[in-house]
């Protein structure tokens, strides 16, 4: 009888009868932030999340950097949540929590609109990766957080506003231009234009004609 011949079995591309899925090549966007002051540690930041993105196989699909004061409005912060509304990116990389936030409510509202578009968020010093449920369930969190700071900013408010009315300060916009209401009158009818009033006592010109259209 003839025997029959061994051949290697191909390996199966399938997992219990189903296809193997290929993993997925996540787009990152990188973004670092220094204040003015810490220039030096920008290209810190920037090279540890390139090697970081290079570990995951992360494609960098857009890699941005600012330098500003965490109370300024970070424009090019902005470029980065625009490629993710136009889904051109998948996850979002920075080095530090406060390099991307500016407060702990900013901070929620970018992750909020960030898993909305199903985009990921890591931050490198936290390891907080809000692509893995571990890290979604931390991010549960900074809800409570943000409610916490926002409460003492409220409190803080009413506080103020108290102390204010208990040394008989008064609250609301000054009436700029009415303290000037003689001054404006006196220029009228001298001849002086209103645009002329306007500028030179600093104030609205619809302020002008408002006191000027007012009886005495």
């Amino acid at each position: 009888m003839a025997r029959k011949r061994a051949f290697p079995k191909a390996k199966s591309g399938n997992v219990f009868g189903q296809a193997r899925k290929p993993p997925k090549m996540f787009r990152a966007g990188l973004y670092a932030r220094v204040s003015t002051n810490d220039q030096q540690t920008l290209s810190m930041q920037s090279r540890a999340m390139r090697e970081y993105a290079a570990r995951r196989g992360w494609t960098i699909a857009l890699q941005v950097r600012e330098v500003n004061s965490g109370a300024v409005r970070r424009v090019a912060r902005e470029k980065v949540l625009e490629a993710a509304r136009r889904r051109e990116i998948d996850v979002v990389l920075v080095w530090r929590l406060d390099r991307w936030g500016r407060s702990v409510t900013d901070l929620l509202a970018t992750l909020q609109e960030l898993e909305h578009l199903s985009v990921g968020f890591v931050s490198l010093t936290e390891a907080l990766d809000l692509t893995t449920p571990a890290g979604r369930a931390m991010a549960g969190l900074l809800a409570i957080f943000a409610e916490f700071e926002r409460e003492i900013l409220r409190e803080r408010t009413r506080a103020g506003l108290a102390h204010a009315r208990q040394n008989g300060k008064r609250l609301g916009r000054p009436m700029t231009a009415g303290l000037h209401a003689a001054e404006i009158r006196k220029l009228h009818r001298a001849g002086i234009a209103k645009a002329e009033i306007a500028r030179r006592l600093q104030v609205g010109r619809t302020s002008v004609r408002r006191i000027l259209a007012t009886k005495q």
